[in-house]
């Protein structure tokens, strides 16, 4: 579960900003990342604002005990160039590449479907049949083999395999009567593990898309860095993180300053 990540999207500058009239600017993920200067102020984006906090991580309820589920992993979230990915409007709309007659296919489906109940317990989600305006896609298919460079000195290592790619777009819509920033992510997961990986690697790639831009050391975690023998749920920890993401600022979801022309 390899990912990768632009290190700079280009419209957030001021010059560059008629960029997004030429379509969707994508970034992928790559840990670990370097720290942006989220925090700086732009005339030209929206202000970085809290939202409110959405109910069902409002109203969780802490697990009893501490152990191995104590704290959080918050630090090893980094915010993107547009703060932290807080989706703003629920539910989240996912959409799921429907099942083929085989088993195999419909065995993917069903791990998708499951990871993203136990998601949404935390944070609302709601099935789409319609891809093109869902929030997260989530596709049937194995991410491109990556050759790693060879440095001299070293023995020429194999294309790496990953079973999972996630990547994110920023885009701008009319909402409210105002010219909005928004998220959308498009997840590549491979039908070609076990029903028990399957799952783990499906729950781990959601809970990236629904803000954990980020992995834990922690290997009983859905977001630990690594796949494990025997792949756990959903820890308090995973949680505790994404209650405190939801708790930043971002530029998500929020209205452009006054006088800013909405670009096509």
């Amino acid at each position: 579960m390899r990912h990768r990540q632009a290190r700079r999207i280009g419209w957030l500058v001021a010059g560059l900003i008629a960029g997004l009239m030429a379509g969707l600017m994508a970034v992928c993920f790559n840990l670990p990342l370097n720290p942006v200067a989220a925090s700086q102020p732009d005339p030209q984006l929206p202000e970085l604002q809290v939202h409110s906090l959405p109910l069902t991580l409002a109203d969780w309820s802490e697990p009893a005990g501490d152990g191995a589920q104590s704290g959080d992993y918050f630090d090893a979230v980094q915010p993107t160039e547009l703060g932290y990915l807080v989706w703003s409007k629920l539910p989240v709309q996912v959409y799921i590449q429907a099942a083929e007659a085989d088993a195999k296919s419909q065995a993917w489906y069903a791990a998708v479907e499951q990871a993203m109940q136990d998601w949404t317990v935390y944070l609302p989600l709601s099935l789409t049949a319609n891809a093109e305006t869902a929030d997260i896609q989530v596709l049937r298919a194995a991410p491109a083999i990556q050759p790693l460079t060879a440095r001299p000195g070293h023995p020429v290592q194999l294309p790496r395999i990953r079973a999972a790619e996630t990547k994110y777009q920023f885009f701008q819509r009319q909402s409210k009567g105002e010219i909005q920033l928004f998220q959308r992510f498009t997840i590549q997961l491979s039908p070609n593990q076990t029903a028990d990986y399957m799952l783990a690697t499906a729950r781990h790639e959601l809970g990236h898309a629904l803000g954990i831009w980020g992995h834990s050391p922690v290997a009983t975690d859905a977001l630990y860095f690594s796949q494990v023998g025997h792949p756990t749920a959903i820890s308090a920890r995973d949680i505790r993180t994404l209650k405190k993401i939801y708790q930043q600022p971002t530029r998500l979801g929020w209205g452009m300053p006054a006088g800013t022309a909405e670009l096509e």
